[in-house]
């Protein structure tokens, strides 16, 4: 077995402490920073993102693995950065004003870092105006809004029309996710996507990075 095969398996597995050994052995043995990120620590995020997406991992599992694939990447950091190594895109993450739940957006979070994406993570009760001033900040591709109230929907609404009125709608995808959210009601508002879960959010987002970079 491969030592990236090795750093796969044991991220499934949610073993940070084996991670953080086989890391540093293989930098040692040569394989590129980029290489063991993609083929070891990604890989394995990928397969718990889609058994998470087939209800056969939940919540604890993808917890844990994603402590491990925390662990690793702090670890290939300096070395990613030395071989100017980029994030595959960039996303604004944040659930919207007067909602104060965050399972979900954390969720979404960890599996849009576990397939490469730089999210900056605006936390809870985020305004329209703070979700446009960090996608023209940061220059994201993406600006994703969760909510799990019917009553704090409408503020998505309030975030495409913003984007709009400040001349960015053309620059950035809007992802809409949350227990209440439809694909009929993301049409509605005039957003780009809807995710039924933090899986496909991920995919989502990735994809229309590499839209927006091509």
């Amino acid at each position: 077995m491969s030592i990236l095969n090795e750093i796969a398996e044991k991220l499934i597995q949610g073993k940070a402490k084996d991670i953080k050994e086989l890391v540093p052995k293989a930098i040692e043995e040569g394989i590129p920073a980029k290489t063991i990120l993609e083929e070891g620590l990604l890989a394995g995020m990928s397969v718990i993102g889609e058994k998470f997406k087939n209800n056969e991992v939940y919540v604890p599992e993808v917890l844990i693995a994603a402590r491990a694939m925390k662990v690793g990447t702090e670890l290939l950091k300096p070395y990613l950065v030395s071989s100017d190594v980029k994030p595959a895109g960039k996303v604004v993450l944040g659930t919207v004003k007067g909602d104060l739940h965050d399972i979900g957006k954390n969720l979404v979070k960890m599996m849009m870092e576990g397939k490469g994406l730089e999210v900056i993570d605006l936390g809870v009760d985020v305004a329209p105006e703070q979700f446009v001033a960090a996608a023209k900040e940061h220059g994201a591709q993406v600006i994703a809004c969760s909510a799990l109230l019917t009553t704090t929907m409408g503020a998505m609404k309030d975030v495409v029309d913003l984007c709009i009125a400040e001349g960015i709608r053309d620059k950035v995808k809007i992802m809409v996710g949350g227990a209440p959210i439809t694909d009929a009601f993301c049409k509605s508002i005039g957003a780009d996507a809807y995710a039924p879960d933090a899986a496909s959010a991920a995919d989502v987002a990735l994809e229309f990075c590499k839209e927006v970079s091509a």
